[in-house]
């Protein structure tokens, strides 16, 4: 029974009317750079090398609010590679970059466009097709890396060539040449954020003005952090090793990560010759970020080594190890997948390319068939070849 008076009506509640009246915010995706991840649909950003892109958990780029930590064993210098291709591909993307710690002219060092990274592949394609025989259509791509179901989910976006509902399409990643210095207008968006001596930790100061920077820009500005050589004491003062002041600023990090989750990324660079593996201050630094790899050279006493990873005349010999530690897959939210975790990649690094394949010992030396078969690709005889 209702004691409500019946002459007294019920609430208007919501006008349904002005909410779909209302102005729709404009998505992230459609951003320059920007797209969702086949695996979860959260937005993504290209890392500026497509076969990383492809190894991180299915993403096919590099999560929004993620951090990415490159270990490297020994003097070379391979993870700063992949930090310049991460940042000219933020620049060509008019994205906001920020480097800590070093210099401008660390920027003046950056590789210079030559195109989008689906141009490149296609032309390589083309080269292999003409050099090897075709066998049957269907066998073609079989075993590469990437050609399968992961394949189809890492192909860049198609260059900006077309238009669609009114936009301009834009890659999702390009290609650049090492030998080249990259000339572009968004170049001037770089800041360079330097190690302010302090009698506290050297890295406050840099957070206060990542997160300035960061909160003085619109919802639809997409930053990148870029820090090279972490803790490297040419670069660091030497209480920055400090576990108190090193964690304290990854705990930050995150924290500005989780502040702004859809619109900053990082990728960090650690000299592993210097702080080892085996000390519990690279484990938690480890535990504080979101995607960790490492990079481990071939010693030149290993040039032997050099002809496997499924090598051939026409692909790039490898030129190290690389182990995949932890991949930003959030179990809570069901995204991504750590199959690539555990798994033996080799890297090589060329004039044009960082490229990252499954790595495979070469054949014993006296199995002759095994090494003519490596050395033609893997092709089998004419004579062996039943129709």
């Amino acid at each position: 029974m209702s004691f409500r008076k019946r002459n007294i009506g019920l609430s208007a509640g919501v006008d349904r009317t002005a909410v779909l009246s209302a102005p729709a915010q404009p998505a992230l995706e459609s951003n320059p750079g920007i797209r969702p991840s086949p695996d979860d649909g959260r937005p993504t950003t290209s890392t500026g090398t497509p076969s990383l892109d492809n190894l991180l958990a299915g993403h096919a780029g590099l999560p929004m609010g993620k951090t990415l930590l490159i270990e490297e064993n020994g003097t070379t210098d391979f993870a700063g590679a992949l930090l310049r291709y991460y940042a000219a591909e933020g620049i060509v993307q008019e994205q906001k970059v920020h480097v800590v710690g070093v210099p401008e002219q660390w920027g003046r060092s950056l590789p210079g466009l030559i195109g989008t990274a689906e141009s490149l592949n296609d032309k390589r394609s083309d080269k292999r097709k003409d050099e090897k025989m075709k066998i049957a259509w269907r066998y073609e791509r079989l075993g590469e890396f990437g050609a399968g179901i992961a394949g189809s989910r890492d192909a860049p976006a198609p260059a900006s060539t077309g238009v669609q509902d009114g936009k301009q399409q834009t890659a999702f990643c390009h290609a650049f040449d090492l030998t080249k210095r990259l000339a572009h207008p968004s170049i001037t968006n770089m800041t360079f954020i330097p190690l302010m001596p302090s009698r506290e930790s050297p890295f406050t100061a840099v957070l206060k003005q990542l997160q300035a920077a960061i909160a003085s820009d619109g919802p639809s500005i997409v930053h990148r952090i870029v820090i090279p050589s972490l803790l490297n004491p040419t670069i660091y003062p030497p209480d920055a090793c400090q576990p108190e002041y090193v964690l304290q600023f990854l705990h930050g990090l995150r924290a500005l990560m989780s502040a702004y989750p859809s619109r900053v990324t990082a990728m960090i660079t650690l000299p592993l010759s210097l702080f080892p593996r085996s000390s519990g201050l690279v484990r938690w630094m480890e535990l504080l970020s979101d995607s960790v790899i490492e990079l481990c050279p071939f010693p030149h006493s290993s040039d032997n080594l050099a002809t496997s990873g499924a090598a051939t005349s026409s692909e790039e010999q490898p030129q190290g190890m690389l182990k995949t530690h932890r991949l930003p897959v959030l179990h809570e939210r069901g995204g991504g997948s750590d199959q690539n975790v555990g798994l033996d990649w080799a890297f090589s690094l060329s004039r044009r390319r960082f490229e990252i394949k499954p790595f495979s010992l070469p054949p014993d030396e006296g199995d002759k068939e095994a090494q003519e078969a490596s050395v033609s690709g893997g092709m089998p005889k004419k004579s062996d070849l039943e129709f």
